[in-house]
């Protein structure tokens, strides 16, 4: 690995010149044409009625896969602009195109489904059945059963139309707010203008007071941008809610546990383990706020550090750390990680201007991915480091599949990302220096289970209540207040002493459109990947490749399917849940012996 690693990421070895890019620009026109003229192909198609003609489609499936490889590559990039400089206007004019052009593939996939669903079963039967659609044939299955439960393609495609300025433009709206809002500190007897991602890390920090002065602060500058943000939810549940009730669907569950490739039973099964096992979790928060000499903790006190960890942790070290951790769960693992930093795939400078958050985007045409996040040097942003690494390892060992097999769900995303930070997490645990440290890092550890826990159940409750409501009209921000302070207290057991009920403010998550609820999976990617890592503890070295076949066949199957498979696990079932839940326990259980005699 270098020795001397670069902060900021190299963008131009996919296109020169950001947003100026005269290349890029060539890349979206010529993907433009080509969508076009794809659209005109599917248009002329009729459904096949005999295993002779399938054969034409073979050409439009393998175009349909060269567009969405190359529309993700081309969304990806200026994704990575917009974040980077939150000021880069001509990022947000190439966004909108980006926008229009996923609003164009997706009136082509709708009506590509609607022929798959109007074939006929035997037909059906023996086109899945050839060599060349045998691999992506769950994908095409599972695209014919969508199809034949929404409106006709022709409403569909209006949908999708009118969704780019209606329920996107709500989305990107809200970007536009949160660029906006900037939040005055003192830092060193002077008054700076904090971005919404910098004023983000000071809730965390070290000190109460800082803590505290600026949840203050930073409430009120939500509270100020409430109106435009409480516009912007309504209009986007309501927006979701209309195309629901035209589909005919009621379950507002319906289309994220689709998207998820997951059953009603198996989300039931693991908050209802959860629900079971939090009283552990109380015991770990009695005991912090006696550490940290409150009654009760605040919500800026659920995620203060506890003990000290002697110095911040350079970017090279967390480099490298990272890098020794991963090798011991898996070379492959540890060499795309090195390969990562040394081809300077990450953006993590601390500095004004960039979008809160960490996030990697996948670059299928490059093969490779780019990393974004602001290090400033703590434990978590350690892991945070680590949690992206495991996001593009997925992508990695996924590189050579057909495309349709790469798209897989955001809860199998959220475990393979999880599963790397975790690797690092109990690592840097067991080589802690002295029992501070160890604390300090265990802590660290546990307070991520309380967002999984906790914070992630407030969000699914918040979020799963404002649909029931949005139902019967528009909610005023009073009413998002308190559905948002009343959900956090059920899913915190009403054990904190002051909640954030502008949270939905806040919460990017809350307006993300390309995934509908934008929370559950975060809880089942912890669990199902805690879940993992108790199997690969028991079977050591053995287990990597294993695991590498278990992400592979994530964009092919149920999850459901896919714990059976490999891990020999039901996810209806309380059992697997319950065994990622004892690996919680017993980190609390530590965490309370080494703090006995401190409380």
């Amino acid at each position: 690995m270098n020795n001397n690693l670069k902060l900021t990421w190299d963008l131009e070895s996919i296109f020169p010149g950001g947003s100026a890019s005269s290349e890029y620009l060539a890349y979206l026109d010529t993907l433009e044409q080509d969508l076009l003229k794809l659209k005109k192909d599917v248009n002329a198609a009729g459904a096949p009625t005999s295993l002779e003609e399938t054969k034409p489609f073979d050409a439009v499936i393998s175009s349909l896969g060269s567009c969405i490889s190359r529309l993700s590559e081309g969304s990806a990039f200026v994704s990575c602009l917009q974040a980077q400089n939150q000021g880069d206007t001509k990022a947000v004019q190439l966004a909108g195109r980006i926008t229009n052009l996923h609003a164009l593939l997706n009136t082509i996939m709708t009506q590509f489904d609607d022929i798959l669903g109007r074939t006929n079963d035997e037909t059906w039967k023996a086109w899945m059945g050839r060599a060349e659609i045998h691999p992506i044939a769950f994908v095409l299955n599972e695209s014919r059963d969508q199809a034949r439960e929404k409106l006709s393609p022709e409403l569909e495609s209006l949908a999708l139309d009118l969704a780019v300025d209606g329920y996107h433009g709500w989305s990107d709206h809200y970007d536009t707010v949160v660029s906006h809002v900037k939040i005055p500190f003192e830092v060193n007897g002077e008054t700076v203008q904090l971005s919404a991602g910098q004023a983000h890390n000071k809730l965390y920090d070290a000190d109460k007071e800082v803590r505290d002065a600026m949840f203050v602060k930073w409430k009120e500058a939500w509270a100020d941008k409430a109106d435009y943000c409480g516009d912007t939810l309504n209009h986007l549940g309501g927006f979701r809610l209309k195309l629901y009730e035209r589909r005919g669907w009621d379950e507002v569950l319906k289309e994220p546990l689709a998207i998820n490739r997951m059953s009603n039973a198996t989300l039931d099964a693991m908050w209802s383990v959860i629900q079971d096992n939090k009283s552990m979790l109380l015991k770990y928060m009695e005991r912090k706020a006696k550490l940290l000499g409150v009654e009760k903790l605040s919500w800026v006190d659920v995620d203060a550090p506890i003990g000290k960890v002697s110095t911040k942790v350079s970017y090279q070290e967390a480099a490298e750390t990272i890098v020794e951790q991963f090798r011991k769960f898996s070379p492959k693992m540890a060499d795309f990680a090195e390969m990562a930093f040394d081809k300077s795939w990450i953006e993590a400078e601390d500095r004004p201007g960039k979008r809160p958050g960490g996030f990697c985007t996948s670059l299928p045409v490059s093969k490779a991915t780019r990393i974004f996040m602001t290090y400033s040097g703590t434990a978590s942003n350690v892991s945070t480091l680590a949690h992206e690494l495991g996001h593009g390892y997925h992508q990695h060992v996924m590189d050579d599949l057909p495309v349709f097999n790469q798209n897989y769900a955001m809860n199998v995303a959220e475990t393979a990302s999880t599963l790397a930070e975790m690797i690092v997490a109990d690592a840097m645990v067991k080589k802690a220096g002295d029992e501070q440290e160890k604390l300090a890092l265990l802590e660290d550890k546990i307070q991520r289970s309380v967002a999984f826990y906790m914070n992630i159940h407030a969000r699914f409750l918040f979020e799963t209540r404002f649909y029931e409501k949005r139902k019967n009209g528009l909610l005023s921000v009073q009413e998002l207040n308190d559905l948002m302070e009343e959900a956090q207290k059920e899913a915190y057991c009403d054990a904190l002493s002051a909640y954030e009920p502008t949270f939905w403010c806040s919460k990017l998550h809350f307006y993300i459109t390309g995934v509908p609820f934008y929370n559950f999976p975060y809880t089942f990617g912890y669990m199902f990947s805690t879940g993992i890592y108790a199997q690969a503890l028991q079977q050591g070295a053995s287990f990597a490749d294993k695991y590498d076949a278990l992400l592979q066949d994530t964009g092919a199957m149920t999850v459901e399917e896919l714990a059976k498979k490999h891990l020999n696990a039901d996810l209806t079932g309380h059992d697997f849940w319950q065994s990622a839940s004892d690996l919680l326990q017993q980190d609390i259980e530590e965490f309370l012996g080494m703090t006995e005699e401190l409380a």
